[in-house]
């Protein structure tokens, strides 16, 4: 492989051998006077690598290695010039050129190439190569205040978790600090193409949570890869992308935490309708888990398929209103009960829950100390979700934000078939939610305030992936919650939230949650 250095010497060389020439052509008749043309020449090409010099480009060390090439170059140049083109021929004949114009070629010479080497950054090893100008990186860092207080005639933990719920507490409250930190790398590979990786706290066992409490015997966290994605922009209507992506949809954690990401592919469309008014249709597949079938394995690939579309309204003042209409498709989720005596189905149950979907045993080798938990229902989710916001008092926000999910998916009669029992109809849920406040906080001073109430019944919607902090994650709960957000400068503030749930149906849990929060970004 070529040495770069020397490459871009090259080019040097080649330029300036260009100049000879031009400089050579632009010479009175050479027998008049030929010394002095030399000198003429000399001057040229010295003045340009002079200029190089001076302005950094080059070093004096391979300014000298130029010197003597271009010596040779116009030496080159001079011999073909006075040699006789014909027989009979006595003299050597050159057009004359100008001084003026002479002038004007050299200069235009000398900045084309100052031009290019700054463009490139020849002979300049300190610069930091091109491709780094395509990379940028953000972050934040996240510490928290987090205390669960608990209701003292909450149902013991063991009762809920004989129903298979991931429940370990209902009565002792809990205080603990916890850092969240994340470092994201974006790559602009093209002006059609980027991509992004993102590192951050937390573990491979929760997706829903990027929080690292602390207390672990002064040992070290782990980092793990969160996102890692290309996506393509190939026309301004239509964005493809694909890998460990962030969420494409347009919702609220009443459906998806904000910690989730996607695995998967997602395009989508975006119509333009006029100036003030815009469409989108974005369509993804994510596979869920992968199961290799074999003799002892009847389980298959679990997925989701989702399809949302909208439209996005903006106003003069800048307020906008969008709503969006999504279907989401969870396929191969629920699950089947083993035959007698196997474990065929085993890989039928999730590999990930919160709480509060019903579920029931799948294992069926008649030892009752042994219990495999899987869903019961099919989830197959409605989703509409809309958000005004009000920009006429701006930089002051007033944002209303609704959402409300359906499991249409739900069969009574498919239930009762794969699980032995009746399960009464419990699948919905909504969410509602008032900002008042700057839409982000940048700078010292700005604030939000914020209030809401949701409803999200057992089935409505997959625990697994709804938020984790109200009723410390998971579905069939109910309440209120409120906070608000300071700034304490550029980029960093505080922040509290409020959260006080209680369950809708089955024995009591009912849980108070405070998040105290200092958040720096970068």
């Amino acid at each position: 492989m070529q040495n770069p250095s020397m490459t871009n010497m090259k080019k040097i060389i080649y330029t300036l051998a260009a100049a000879a020439v031009v400089s050579s052509l632009c010479v009175a008749p050479v027998i008049a006077d030929e010394r002095k043309d030399l000198e003429d020449l000399r001057s040229t090409t010295y003045e340009l690598i002079k200029m190089l010099v001076d302005e950094g480009v080059l070093s004096r060390a391979k300014a000298d290695i130029l010197i003597r090439e271009a010596d040779k170059r116009v030496a080159e140049a001079r011999k073909k010039a006075v040699e006789t083109p014909a027989a009979g021929s006595k003299t050597v004949r050159v057009p004359y050129v100008p001084e003026s114009v002479r002038r004007e070629i050299s200069e235009e010479v000398k900045q084309e190439v100052i031009a290019q080497a700054k463009a490139e950054r020849w002979g300049n090893p300190g610069v930091l190569p091109e491709w780094l100008d395509r990379i940028s990186f953000d972050g934040d860092i996240r510490l928290r205040y987090q205390g669960d207080m608990f209701q003292p005639d909450n149902a013991p933990a063991a009762f809920f978790q004989a129903q298979g719920q991931n429940i370990s507490n209902t009565t002792e409250d809990r205080q603990r600090y916890r850092v969240r930190a994340r470092l994201g790398v974006n790559m602009k590979i093209a002006d059609w193409l980027s991509g992004g990786l993102r590192m951050t706290t937390g573990n491979t066992d929760d997706p829903v949570s990027t929080n690292q409490t602390l207390g672990n015997s002064m040992n070290k966290y782990t980092l793990v890869l969160d996102r890692a994605y290309l996506k393509a922009d190939p026309y301004a209507w239509l964005t493809v992308a694909g890998g460990r992506i962030p969420n494409p949809f347009f919702s609220t954690d009443l459906m998806w935490d904000e910690d989730i990401n996607f695995e998967g592919f997602a395009a989508t469309l975006k119509p333009q309708f006029n100036d003030s008014t815009s469409g989108f249709l974005t369509m993804g597949a994510f596979p869920l888990q992968e199961v290799s079938n074999s003799l002892t394995t009847q389980a298959r690939d679990k997925w989701l398929v989702g399809t949302q579309a909208g439209v996005e309204w903006i106003a003069p003042n800048k307020s906008r209103f969008k709503v969006g209409a999504g279907l989401y498709d969870f396929r191969n989720y629920e699950g089947t009960r083993n035959a007698p005596g196997s474990q065929l189905t085993n890989l039928t149950a999730p590999q990930f829950r919160q709480k509060g979907n019903t579920l029931f045993n799948i294992d069926n080798d008649g030892d009752p100390s042994t219990t495999l938990f899987a869903l019961a229902p099919n989830y197959r989710i409605l989703n509409l979700t809309g958000a005004l916001d009000l920009a006429r008092f701006d930089p002051v926000h007033i944002v209303l934000t609704g959402d409300y999910v359906r499991n249409v998916g739900f069969d009574q009669a498919d239930i009762l078939r794969r699980t032995g029992f009746s399960l009464d109809r419990q699948n919905t849920g909504y969410m509602g939610r008032v900002l008042v406040g700057m839409p982000q906080l940048r700078d010292r001073g700005d604030w939000q305030a914020i209030a809401g109430y949701r409803y999200l019944e057992r089935d409505a919607t997959v625990d697994a992936f709804t938020d984790s902090d109200f009723h410390l994650g998971g579905t069939n709960n109910k309440g209120f919650f409120l906070g608000g957000s300071y700034g304490l400068g550029r980029n960093n503030w505080v922040s509290f939230r409020w959260m006080s749930s209680t369950e809708i149906s089955g024995a009591p849990l009912s849980v108070d949650v405070l998040q105290l929060d200092f958040n720096a970004r970068f």
